[in-house]
């Protein structure tokens, strides 16, 4: 069906091919490197190490345990610090590697973290940490200040090892008090990738004009760690062209067998619409696991208006149940994956500071299938039937809601 003037007019159906292409028809790094060259995507950095950490009480506990064996530097920049009890073990971690002699800075984000008490952030400045909100009220540059938000979250150690992923800091995220355990996933990467996640920290602690004061603590050139080819992805609002996006319809594109996605605020656009079909009908399976309770039900209502397109075309869509879904995974033939902070929606793509990790690993791609597979099983598919058999209210206040779904 198409519309003037929606989203949905982009799209159009197609007949699923008989065959599928088999992995082995593509030599799946020249491909992806060749795409990626032309694209404009960073170099990939290679002799990394990648570890998954599957579960967002993990990440926590192993963020808690680097900055307490961190020796010299720690960088941390996360979009929502709470003031509850995960955030109170982060205050504590953070005031005992000041005590130790580690230089400690933060970043967090003015909008991001504005219910969290002001006294929490004095208590971390008094304890010696070097504390910064991104981006606060500057009102003589307007209302655009407001809608330029730092959503990355990523802790690096003494320049040498970095975690990144979805995980902010607060009880929902890590498994603690009373706010329910949400789905979430992370990474922890070990060797010279690392650095590239420094400069991004240096870049961003200098977006309102402050001096980075750790430059001598950066090291140089490290040494290789592991099989692990690593990109890092910077997305910003100052980009012509969104990199995040790009990242994505790249990965997409250069698949020869499948692609899974986990995310949990999707409001795509057409042009990743299209890479999605595109590969569909390449023979290439698709799976997307979308939450089947969301923290944000506008979004989850406006994600459904995409359902028809993918489903109609094999792609297939599954809600995750029992958790609030939080974690932002891409995996691309079990062999590269896309990691890190940005959700596939409009202000990821165009709003945001974003964060993305391209590993190329089959090792770690291994360990991402293993945790698509566990989810999988907590996962409900959506059947183009079911979807059609929704009532007229929803699909009113889908069409009603759709303009503002590029400001969500």
């Amino acid at each position: 069906m198409k519309r003037r003037g929606s989203h949905l007019a982009v799209y159009s159906a197609a007949t699923m091919p008989s065959h599928r292409y088999s992995i082995s028809t593509l030599h799946r790094p020249t491909r992806f490197r060749r795409l990626f060259r032309r694209g404009a995507v960073p170099a990939m950095i290679p002799e990394n190490r990648a570890t998954l950490i599957p579960d967002g009480g993990e990440f926590f506990l192993t963020l808690i345990n680097e900055i307490n064996r961190t020796e010299k530097l720690l960088l941390l920049e996360f979009y929502i610090i709470r003031g509850d009890e995960a955030g109170a073990l982060f205050a504590e971690a953070l005031a005992a590697a000041v005590r130790r002699g580690v230089r400690v800075l933060l970043l967090y984000d003015y909008i991001g973290s504005f219910d969290t008490p002001g006294e929490y952030f004095r208590r971390i400045r008094q304890s010696g940490v070097l504390c910064h909100p991104f981006n606060p009220p500057a009102f003589r540059r307007g209302l655009g200040w407001l809608d330029q938000r730092d959503h990355r979250k990523m802790a690096v150690m003494d320049g040498s090892r970095a975690l990144v992923g979805g995980v902010n800091i607060g009880n929902e995220y890590s498994g603690h008090g009373s706010r329910g355990k949400w789905r979430d996933a992370g990474v922890i990467i070990v060797g010279p990738a690392v650095t590239k996640l420094c400069r991004l920290f240096q870049e961003t602690w200098e977006h309102d004009g402050d001096e980075f004061p750790a430059e001598s603590l950066l090291r140089g050139e490290l040494p290789g760690q592991g099989d692990a080819e690593i990109g890092i992805i910077g997305g910003t609002p100052h980009h012509l062209r969104s990199a995040i996006r790009r990242t994505f319809r790249l990965a997409i594109a250069g698949a020869s067998g499948r692609v899974r996605v986990m995310t949990p605020y999707f409001l795509p656009g057409p042009r990743l619409i299209r890479s999605l079909l595109r590969a569909s009908r390449r023979g290439v399976q698709v799976r997307i696991i979308l939450p089947a309770v969301s923290d944000v039900p506008l979004v989850k209502l406006l994600s459904r208006a995409y359902y028809h397109p993918l489903l109609a075309n094999g792609i297939e869509i599954y809600e995750r149940q029992h958790q609030v879904l939080h974690a932002k995974v891409m995996l691309v033939d079990d062999h590269w994956s896309v990691f890190g902070s940005a959700n596939l929606d409009h202000r990821s793509f165009l709003r945001n500071y974003e964060l993305g990790a391209i590993i190329d690993s089959p090792d770690f791609g291994g360990q991402v299938g293993e945790m698509f597979d566990h989810d999988l099983g907590e996962s409900r598919r959506i059947t183009l039937n079911e979807h059609q058999r929704r009532g007229w209210i929803v699909r009113l206040l889908e069409f009603a809601f759709s303009p503002i779904a590029r400001f969500l």
